[in-house]
Order: C-alpha cells, then structure tokens, then sequence
C-alpha cells in the first residue's frame, strides 16, 4: 500500500475526523461558540479543574492563545478560574452553570452525530471499530512517551534529518 492510495489509514483516520467535526460544527453554528470553545467545555464537563497550560496541550496550540481563548470564554461568563492549593501561580479552570446548560444542550447533537455517522455499522462492528481504535490510541500514547521531543535526535531518525533538509 502506498502513501497515495485511497485506502491509506492515515488519511482515512483524518478525513472521518475532519469530517465529523464539519458536520458537528454545521449543527451547531447557532450556539455561538467554536470547536475550541466546545472542546474546553467538553473537556471541563468531563474533567473539571484543568489548568491552562493543560488546556493549552490539548487544544495542541501555545499557552499564550490559551490564556486569550479561556479569557473570552469567562467574559461570556462560561468559564471561572480558581487558584491552585498546592501552587498559587496555577489557575484551574470550572464551567459555570451557564455552560453546563451549554454543554447539556449540545452534547445530544455530538452523540447524534456520532450517532449518524456510525448509521451504516451493525453493533458488532461499532463495538470492534472503538476496541481497535482504542488498542490505536494506547499504542500511539506509548509511542509518544517514548519516542523524542520535536527537534531532538532519535537513533537512527534518518529520515527526519532528511526532512529538515529540505
């Protein structure tokens, strides 16, 4: 299989991942909020008391547009800081109630997206594809533990030195 190929997993996974956020932003244009929005508040809902620079990684963009992103958000009154315990130079990151309503009034449009876009598989099928993609997700986790930060030098990351090269 090469790079090019229609069925190349890669592109695959990418695409149904594009795709799923086009049509779950499309339904929910009218909330006035966007994808980085909703996925801090989903991510509160399910783990609230964050940090920014937590947000920040998971959001995979820098802490300073971060710290403007989460700034807009408690202005809207959807978002609060609270000082760390442990370290008062951390804040952690709650949802008020005006975004838990947010949340408990967009998160049945995410499952039915979900919901449509899986339409054409059996539960059988549902079931296997979250367990294999599940075992794909644990591997990559693994790999990203191990494999090195951006710009360091693996052994044997020829082709990496080829990439900067160009």
């Amino acid at each position: 299989m090469t790079s090019d190929d229609q069925h190349f997993i890669g592109y695959t996974i990418t695409d149904v991942g594009r795709l799923l956020r086009t049509v779950f932003e499309r339904r929910v244009r009218g909330f006035g909020l966007t994808r980085a929005q909703w996925l801090i508040i989903a991510r509160l809902h399910r783990r609230p008391g964050l940090s920014q620079s937590e947000i920040a990684d998971l959001l995979e963009i820098e802490k300073a547009p971060a710290g403007r992103l989460i700034e807009r958000m408690e202005a809207k009154n959807w978002l609060q800081r609270r000082s760390d315990a442990k370290d008062k130079r951390v804040n952690r990151l709650y949802l008020t109630n005006k975004a838990n309503r947010l949340h408990a009034a967009i998160w049945p449009i995410a499952e039915a997206t979900v919901e449509a876009a899986l339409g054409d598989l059996s539960a059988e099928e549902r079931r296997r594809l979250s367990e294999l993609m599940a075992r794909v997700k644990m591997t990559l986790l693994a790999l990203a533990e191990r494999d090195p930060v951006r710009g360091e030098k693996a052994a044997g990351d020829a082709e990496a030195e080829e990439l900067r090269a160009l």
